[in-house]
């Protein structure tokens, strides 16, 4: 084999490989024998075809095979032999070849940087601690609280925050319509949860009373058939109930499963600091990704950038195309699509500086990811969707990308974590207000933050 590099700019390096025919036709021969040993062919003894008869019949598919993987040893051994470490496949042109010539092949490929760690000690980051009041616990309870009243019938007229039991005929000029009869059917009034103007007229009924309702259905109602069309609905009231109090004290407690209501005030409050520790998290590992991107300067792989650019674009675009669609739009005028994309393009950049740096802390640190912590994402995942495990299991078991998806956050945190163990950190004690106050780059450097992990972490453990 004889290779001849031509380009070596920066981290795009190209070269030309040449095979000698000789060597070209020793596999051949080598990939026939070993089908003759097994091959049956009539008028043959197994292992006794003659090689002109190998040749004439599987010399074609052995020729593009052995071709394949000639190409694939030798561009592997030419970059092992240059101490290249290819960031993404590299991209084969076959220059010339035909039988029993020389095979000449350009291969071009973007390596890895080099990248120089900085000393992770020196990093100094606040972890914010949020000061929890008791107001917040209170106000957590009387959600609870709201959530567990009960209807109870009352004899007067409903009022809004009432619930009322029903049933109804509806009808589009006389006719009546698919769905729009019920029976028992109850309604909070004021809830909004029904077509507009439907509560309010029901405001004042009493058990056993008829009513007609008109009101007309909204332009963009899901139905076309209804859309933007006046009904009339005939309701009989049957009960009107009111949602009873229910008090903070041990009834409370009893209700949602707790022995007492000191119990449940301490299930609540750890439960909402364990939200404003996730919060917490997000915040100091945003930090931290700051200021590494402060520390390491270095040339990516612009293949890479490009890779992670036709990402970020068509969330952007997916997310434009939603805005439209529900008709929210900004005001203002947008940004000229070439200058969005190379904002964009700044942010593709960082992550995938943001990706390499934290693949090679956990590299040289031997941070992996164990079979158990996947299987553990994965069973996760799986009971997100009730029901339909055993097809979300499966999925991720026939694709490993979407393994590797899985993989990605469990690695980066790990290296998250072990970076922390050695930077400067410092517990800072802030408001809740001080906590949830959105940053002012909240928007594009936050998802370049977010969004560090990219395939090359992926990838981190395999090499």
């Amino acid at each position: 084999m004889q290779i001849t590099e031509t380009t070596a700019e920066g981290l795009k390096h190209e070269m030309t490989v040449v095979i000698a025919a000789a060597d070209i036709e020793r596999r051949v021969t080598d990939r026939l024998n070993e089908i003759g040993r097994t091959v049956r062919l009539p008028g043959f003894r197994p292992g006794k075809v003659p090689l002109t008869v190998l040749r004439k019949r599987y010399g074609p598919s052995v020729m593009g095979e052995v071709l394949e993987r000639t190409v694939s040893d030798s561009s592997s051994e030419a970059m092992r032999e240059r101490n290249l470490r290819p960031a993404l496949q590299p991209k084969i042109e076959i220059l010339s070849f035909n039988e029993g010539t020389d095979l000449q092949y350009k291969l071009a490929v973007e390596v890895l940087p080099q990248i120089e760690i900085a000393n992770l000690g020196e990093l100094q980051l606040d972890r914010l601690k949020p000061d929890l009041p008791e107001d917040e616990i209170d106000r957590a309870l009387e959600r609870i609280a709201k959530q567990q009243r009960k209807a109870e019938p009352v004899d007067r007229a409903a009022e809004k925050g009432d619930i009322v039991e029903m049933d109804f005929v509806g009808s589009v000029d006389g006719v009546e319509f698919p769905g729009g009869t019920a029976k028992d059917y109850s309604l909070e009034l004021g809830s909004g949860s029904f077509i507009p103007g439907f509560e309010d007229q029901l405001v004042g009924v009493t058990a056993g009373e008829a009513r007609i309702v008109k009101v007309d259905f909204p332009a963009d109602y899901g139905s076309a058939d209804l859309a933007g069309k006046a009904a009339v609905f005939a309701v009989t009231a049957k009960t009107v109930k009111a949602m009873a109090p229910q008090p903070i004290d041990e009834s409370l407690a009893a209700a949602v499963g707790m022995e007492n209501l000191a119990m449940l005030r301490q299930t609540v409050r750890e439960r909402i600091e364990r939200d404003y520790q996730g919060i917490a998290r997000q915040k100091l590992k945003r930090a931290l990704l700051d200021r590494l991107a402060e520390r390491h300067s270095f040339a990516v792989p612009a293949g890479m950038v490009e890779i992670e650019l036709d990402t970020i674009w068509r969330q952007y675009q997916a997310q434009v195309e939603r805005a439209k669609q529900s008709g929210t739009e900004p005001t203002e005028t947008p940004k000229d699509e070439a200058a969005v994309k190379a904002e964009y393009r700044g942010i593709a950049e960082r992550r995938v500086r943001l990706g390499l740096v934290l693949a090679e802390i956990g590299s040289k640190n031997n941070i992996t990811v164990s079979q158990d912590e996947v299987n553990r994402a994965m069973a996760e995942e799986a009971r997100r969707f009730p029901g339909q495990e055993r097809h979300v299991i499966e999925y991720y078991r026939n694709n490993p990308g979407a393994v590797d998806g899985l993989r990605a956050p469990i690695y980066e945190d790990k290296v998250v974590d072990f970076i922390l163990e050695l930077a400067q950190v410092t517990d800072k004690l802030v408001s809740l207000k001080e906590l949830l106050a959105m940053d002012e780059d909240d928007d594009a450097p936050a998802a370049a933050a977010d969004g560090a992990a990219t395939g090359e972490e992926q990838s981190a453990e395999k090499r």
